[in-house]
């Protein structure tokens, strides 16, 4: 059945995370960890230097990072980039190269340009997360990978109920609880691994092969 879902757009997402921006770290950073560290570490693990992350946000992920990966973040927060700068300077990321505002949905790299693209929490937060994931899938060449740490909707419970009845809510929340995976892929069979994170399988790492 269907149910209302308020439309987010660009400026919607740019108003909610000003809002965010000074408090993020402290309501976001420690239930987000885990997903966030299990992500970093996939990225660690996979071959390949150039790094996209999507949604850099204030920066938390960037200290995690195996020192020989290069890693540019981007984000359409202005708010949000200006902490992840102050973090970059603070720990001496001489790793990342860049930090950019960009709409994820419309990127200005040229194809090819990544081995490696991460999205975490990112997915549910974009206008349209197809859209995106197509947008990650031109920037990385072929062979690399695309990961998604994300939240995803229960399919039952009270966590369905409490997502279904937030779900008007999203243009103030910035982001969509009722979100699932085929909000962002066509086919999940193109994942190779979905996995859940702590705590309690809240979040899930989703890694995505680009054909060879």
């Amino acid at each position: 059945m269907g149910h209302p879902r308020a439309a987010l757009d660009t400026e919607a997402v740019r108003d909610a995370y000003r809002r965010w921006a000074g408090v993020y770290d402290e309501v976001f950073g420690s239930v987000s960890g885990p997903g966030r560290r299990r992500a970093v570490a996939a990225v660690n693990a996979l071959p390949g230097t150039r790094v996209l992350e999507v949604g850099v946000g204030t920066g938390l992920a960037l200290p995690l990072y195996d020192p020989r990966k290069r890693v540019v973040g981007i984000d359409l927060s202005r708010d949000m980039l200006l902490r992840a700068k102050e973090r970059v300077a603070a720990r001496r990321l001489r790793n990342v190269t860049g930090l950019m505002e960009m709409d994820a949905e419309s990127m200005a790299f040229a194809d090819g340009s990544f081995d490696v693209a991460v999205a975490m929490f990112t997915a549910t937060v974009v206008p349209d997360a197809k859209r995106l994931y197509r947008e990650m899938r031109r920037v990385v060449r072929p062979g690399g990978q695309l990961l998604f740490v994300n939240h995803f909707a229960a399919e039952g419970g009270l966590r369905w109920w409490a997502e279904r009845t937030l779900a008007p809510l999203s243009r103030v929340l910035g982001w969509h609880p009722d979100f699932v995976l085929t909000d962002l892929l066509e086919d999940p069979r193109a994942a190779a691994e979905i996995l859940p994170c702590p705590p309690f399988g809240l979040f899930t790492l989703v890694r995505v092969p680009q054909p060879a």
